[in-house]
């Protein structure tokens, strides 16, 4: 089948466009939807058929489980045992690129959490996925419209790119604002623990929630991710990269990229503005202003994409210290990488 793109004005919504999009996830369909950290796979949380179909679709480990997105709060007392003080003090952050991971109630299917008894939940703030969940009535599970393994979709583009002809519809509502996934914690034990980095930071969520802790796989290589997702390959471009970190990475990027290019290899570079001008003859996409790291966050993904489609044997790229945002860029970047990151 071919996969029908149907784009929407942010400015002017077509109600008919989101009947379409809620009628075919009622149906069991699978439908591509953008929210503001990437485009989701969406799929009726409820229906482990159409569950189902989104690992066959992506080629998902089977024990990876699945986020439910919901279009206000009050569904998520549908979804889960119990929402502790400290969720309600992070529920403040609702809507927004923040999943919270609760106590599964019985209305969800073993597929969803993968045999679990918790359950992922987030409630987006991008209004096309919120009124495609709001006119479907339903909690819509949205892993990243991507086949498993390559760097999620930030633009209808991309999702058209891996599914093509694998499911009915995407709704095409322009690029996502932040670029990469949410942040997730878990709130199923009595510690909250940020499981996957996100837009918000372990410093932000300190904020509201003092005795937050991160899971030992972000600060130790060696321990088993306590998330079943996280110990997958994820983000990676089809060539080759090497991240680096630190004053002098600019300079090593520059010999390493001449070196590979006297080899005949064809090298990618991703780097910040202020050093664009240096790799002149080289591929090379910008990160924006170094001094922005949201913009940074913004592209990444896209510009693995871009160096893809390039065909570039090799990208090197410059990293970002460990903090902050920093964290969750670095988190994604090593990922991609294969964890060849070299600290100078």
């Amino acid at each position: 089948m071919e996969t029908e793109v149907l784009k929407i004005d942010r400015e002017n919504i077509d109600e008919d466009i989101i009947k379409r999009a809620a009628v075919l996830l009622r149906r069991g369909e699978l439908v591509a939807i953008p929210t503001e950290t990437v485009y989701g796979l969406g799929a009726n949380g409820l229906d482990e058929k159409a569950c189902l179909n989104i690992f066959k679709t992506k080629n998902r480990p089977a024990d990876n489980p699945l986020i439910l997105h919901i279009s206000n709060k009050e569904m998520l007392y549908n979804l889960v045992e119990d929402v502790s003080d400290d969720a309600k003090k992070l529920m403040t952050l609702w809507p927004g690129p923040l999943t919270m991971i609760f106590k599964k109630s019985e209305i969800i299917p073993e597929v969803v959490t993968a045999g679990g008894d918790t359950v992922a939940v987030r409630f987006p703030v991008d209004e096309i996925a919120r009124r495609i969940i709001e006119e479907a009535n339903i909690p819509i599970a949205a892993p990243s419209a991507n086949i498993s393994g390559r760097p999620s979709p930030t633009n209808a583009s991309d999702c058209y790119y891996d599914l093509n002809g694998k499911i009915p519809l995407i709704i095409d509502g322009g690029d996502c604002n932040i670029g990469i996934e949410s942040t997730v914690i878990d709130m199923s034990e009595d510690t909250p623990t940020i499981l996957r980095p996100g837009f918000y930071t372990l410093e932000y969520i300190r904020e509201i929630l003092p005795n937050v802790a991160l899971d030992d796989a972000l600060v130790d290589d060696n321990k088993i991710p306590k998330s079943p997702g996280q110990k997958y390959k994820h983000y990676a471009p089809k060539a080759r990269m090497q991240v680096y970190v630190g004053d002098m990475a600019s300079d090593f990027i520059y010999k390493k990229a001449r070196e590979y290019q006297n080899k005949g290899i064809k090298v990618g570079v991703l780097v910040f503005e202020d050093n664009m001008k240096r790799f002149e003859g080289f591929e090379r996409i910008s990160f924006g202003d170094r001094s922005d790291l949201s913009q940074m966050s913004h592209v990444l993904f896209t510009a693995l994409r871009k160096m893809d489609k390039l065909k570039v044997d090799l990208i090197l790229a410059e990293g970002v210290m460990d903090n902050n945002l920093g964290k969750s860029i670095m988190n994604r970047m090593k990922k991609s990488a294969a964890g060849n990151i070299e600290y100078l």
